[in-house]
């Protein structure tokens, strides 16, 4: 199973913990991650195992979404900041239509993204 986690700036720290909270689960359920370049090197900083693509300005939610699209990714973790403005916002509008359009699960805070991992 592969999941895909992003997280806006203010979120990454929430991400990291989330993750490092849930580490035995992802671990015990062999899950693959992939993230968006900085929060991928924020989970590779806190010791976790993680694939990157370009960060979410420069693609990197456009990759995501791709993947979603080819059907490699199962599920997303998008930690989003809601009061924020974000200069990619068309590609987070996109990456969470393909989300629904494939019918994949797609966690935008932590306690959804838990009632997630918690049907593994």
């Amino acid at each position: 199973m592969k999941i895909a986690i992003i997280a806006h700036d203010g979120k990454k720290p929430e991400m990291v913990r989330f993750l490092m909270d849930h580490r035995d689960v992802l671990k015990r359920n062999d899950i693959q991650l992939i993230a968006t370049g900085t929060t991928g090197q924020h989970a590779m900083d806190a010791g976790l195992e993680v694939e990157r693509v370009a960060s979410g300005p420069l693609g990197g939610d456009a990759q995501i979404a791709a993947q979603v699209t080819d059907g490699i990714i199962d599920v997303v973790f998008f930690f989003r900041d809601p009061l924020g403005k974000h200069p990619h916002e068309p590609d987070i509008n996109m990456l969470m239509r393909i989300c629904d359009v494939k019918n994949i699960p797609l966690a935008t805070n932590p306690a959804t993204a838990e009632m997630i991992l918690d049907s593994f």
